[in-house]
């Protein structure tokens, strides 16, 4: 069974890594392995320690902002590659993300940022949702209503399975200014090119 920790706003898991292992040892076995021939001795102890780092990961930090003198600035970071896993399937995607913000008196550090964003992917998880939370975070964190966050991805369980097909998912959260005024959504989405 999970426990959960919050750290700042966003709650984080710690795996049962013994439980993961024998679950490791049965998977093999329902597969038609034999887990103690040479090759797959300690599959079932990496697997689970790759779900551990996976899922454990600490991304650091996120609650560092600097007061500014000048307002009213459009802040985007682009090129943020988060890899998550689809709480559907139990397989990894990809999603690169762009996070934009109006700074009011406070900006956030450069690498909180990406901290943010590994902060919320490194779970179970869904496209739709990791663009949410990461928005409610960059909010919280600068005090600014003004967050857009645009996130392309591929999905392994679309491309390895069913359909068998690549595809890329955009999702996108735009509030405040972003929302209702279509010029900064579009000032937004164009820095957004990745």
């Amino acid at each position: 069974m999970a426990i959960e920790r919050t750290d700042t706003q966003i709650t984080r898991h710690i795996i049962d890594h013994g439980l993961l292992v024998q679950i490791g040892h049965e998977l093999l076995i329902a597969l038609g392995e034999d887990p103690d021939r040479e090759g797959l001795k300690g599959t079932p102890t990496r697997w689970a320690n790759s779900w551990r780092e996976f899922i454990e990961y600490d991304a650091g930090n996120t609650d560092t902002t600097f007061e500014i003198i000048t307002t009213d600035q459009m802040v985007v970071v682009t090129g943020i590659r988060v890899w998550s896993l689809c709480e559907h399937h139990l397989l990894p995607f990809w999603c690169d993300l762009s996070i934009g913000y109006i700074a009011k008196d406070r900006v956030l550090g450069l690498s909180k940022f990406a901290r943010i964003a590994h902060r919320v992917a490194h779970r179970l998880q869904l496209q739709e949702r990791l663009v949410h939370q990461i928005a409610d975070e960059v909010a919280r964190l600068t005090g600014s209503e003004d967050v857009a966050v645009l996130g392309v991805g591929e999905h392994s369980c679309m491309v390895m399975r069913g359909v068998r097909t690549p595809g890329k998912m955009k999702t996108s959260v735009v509030r405040g200014i972003f929302m209702d005024k279509p010029e900064a959504r579009a000032e937004f989405m164009q820095m957004s090119v990745l």
